[in-house]
């Protein structure tokens, strides 16, 4: 999963991003108090990772219980095949199994091939929202310039 999550890096032109680790990945996902559920597509004949939709349950006041996709990556070779497509119906099955009123996810303005996959299933990209973010470091820098009030 975890190259998985450095190709990705590479394909976004981002890889210096990622901050996480193959054993934070482990832990957050199958430790003692996981955090994500995920998807995996396996080559057969080798049995490696060459897909995964990685996801959490979320709580929006306005829907109530949505599940955010965070990541849905199929490793270069094996794209085209409709894994992302599969990996994707999955996330779906799951959203109206638990009952969630929403499934939100981003992509990249350029990323053509995936935005053609989610037009084919019907999706609603939504460009009156701007995504926000802080880095730990912001959120450090920040806090830390808080000062009490009582």
């Amino acid at each position: 999963m975890f190259k998985l999550v450095q190709e990705l890096a590479e394909f976004e032109r981002a890889p210096e991003a990622v901050v996480n680790t193959e054993q934070m990945l482990r832990e957050d996902g199958f430790g003692k108090h996981s955090i994500y559920k995920v998807f995996i597509a396996e080559e057969v004949a080798t049995g490696d990772v060459i897909g995964m939709a990685l996801y959490y349950t979320a709580y929006s006041t306005w829907k109530g219980k949505i599940i955010y996709l965070d990541d849905l990556v199929v490793t270069e070779r094996f794209r085209k095949f409709g894994i992302g497509k599969k990996l994707l119906n999955e996330v779906l099955k799951e959203a109206e199994l638990k009952g969630v009123n929403q499934i939100r996810w981003q992509v990249l303005d350029w990323n053509e091939p995936a935005i053609k996959m989610y037009e084919k299933v019907g999706v609603t990209f939504d460009p009156g929202w701007i995504d926000c973010k802080m880095s730990k470091e912001q959120i450090i820098n920040y806090v830390s310039s808080l000062h009490p009030t009582f």
